[in-house]
């Protein structure tokens, strides 16, 4: 069902605080805290003495204490202490999962540990970057399978009709948009070209646009679970497209840069890490504020897209689906992911999965 020799957003940095955290990974209960150097470790929510949730209890020197027997476990997961100076027994631990901080997130392995290459963490600098990106992020819980949220993203053709009052705009703007789709070595990227179009509202609001303008949007889907878009506008006639490249100064435009990492926490939900990083005005965090909320706006109106289509599918599983001209990019991705999933299965004693991890 799932790749799990993989790396997954856990969680945002700043939601591990000084209590211990849960969250459902991959369908398996996970909970997250830090250490007494502020480390974070993963361990199974389930204490090995009675099976009680770790969720419980309380971060103390040692490690994590449970809150039914105070058992305390160390960040790998081994049993430290039983209370009353009594032996910790043989055995006595719980499973431990590799995580690692990196860019104001908290990545988890959910394979075999001994596999999990941390050189394959994504980078994203832009978040470490506020003087010319300032950000801001959030976390929904989708009730849909991840991969609709994919494929909602690899599929820009339906922002005229949801989004038609923030990002949007006018649904032919999308349809007719010039796109280029390329297999990355891991994965799929695809570019799509909007000019001499009517600015959307958001961008109006944004960049004050007064005239047409020539709109780009920058996809790339890093397996297993990451897309992140570079989105923009200038003015148009400023520049040319040619080979798919604009020639002209984008810099002098409006632009920004969206992160989606989606990790499963069930068959039929999941969580939504985003962020949107502001290119644009950015001393003024007022700018980034208004960016944010017309972004959330946005993102609103795709998780009740989503989740109806979910409980569509649940209520008609052998429907008939078709494809169209721009789900291209939505089928490769697919194709990535099937792949990658029927590699595993096959072959569960193999290499650890060797996707590129840089977005900068």
């Amino acid at each position: 069902m799932f790749v799990r020799n993989a790396w997954y957003v856990a969680a945002w940095t700043d939601e591990i605080g000084e209590r211990p955290f849960a969250r459902r990974i991959l369908d398996e209960a996970i909970v997250l805290f830090r250490d007494a150097s502020g480390t974070v470790a993963a361990l199974e929510d389930r204490c090995c003495h009675r099976g009680t949730p770790l969720v419980f209890g309380r971060v103390v020197t040692q490690g994590l204490e449970c809150g039914y027997h105070g058992l305390i476990f160390d960040g790998a997961g081994k049993c430290v202490l039983v209370p009353g100076g009594h032996l910790v027994p043989p055995g006595a631990r719980v499973r431990s999962y590799p995580v690692v901080e990196k860019n104001q997130f908290v990545w988890i392995w959910m394979g075999d540990p001994k596999r999990a290459d941390y050189s394959l963490v994504l980078d994203y600098p832009y978040h470490d970057d506020p003087r010319h990106w300032p950000h801001k992020h959030t976390v929904y819980r989708m009730h849909c399978d991840y991969m609709l949220v994919i494929d909602n993203l690899m599929d820009l053709s339906h922002l005229g009709y949801v989004h038609g009052g923030t990002v949007g705009g006018a649904p032919a703007t999308h349809v007719e948009a010039k796109m280029h789709t390329t297999r990355t070595a891991t994965g799929v990227k695809f570019d799509r070209w909007m000019l001499d179009s009517v600015p959307p509202p958001t961008y109006v609001a944004a960049a004050g646009f007064e005239g047409r303008i020539d709109r780009w949007q920058e996809t790339e889907f890093f397996p297993i679970s990451t897309v992140v878009q570079w989105i923009g506008a200038v003015s148009a006639g400023t520049g040319s497209l040619r080979n798919w490249k604009y020639e002209g100064d984008r810099s002098a435009g409006f632009s920004f840069r969206l992160f989606h990492g989606i990790t499963p926490e069930t068959a039929t939900s999941c969580y939504y890490f985003w962020s949107v990083a502001n290119g644009y005005r950015q001393n003024e965090a007022s700018a980034t504020e208004q960016l944010f909320n017309e972004t959330a706006r946005t993102f609103d109106q795709d998780k009740a897209i989503l989740e109806a289509q979910q409980i569509r599918m649940l209520e008609t599983p052998d429907g008939p689906l078709i494809d169209i001209h721009g789900d291209g990019p939505r089928i490769q991705a697919r194709r990535v992911v099937d792949r990658l999933l029927a590699e595993e299965n096959a072959n569960a004693a193999g290499q650890p999965i060797i996707v590129s991890r840089s977005a900068g």
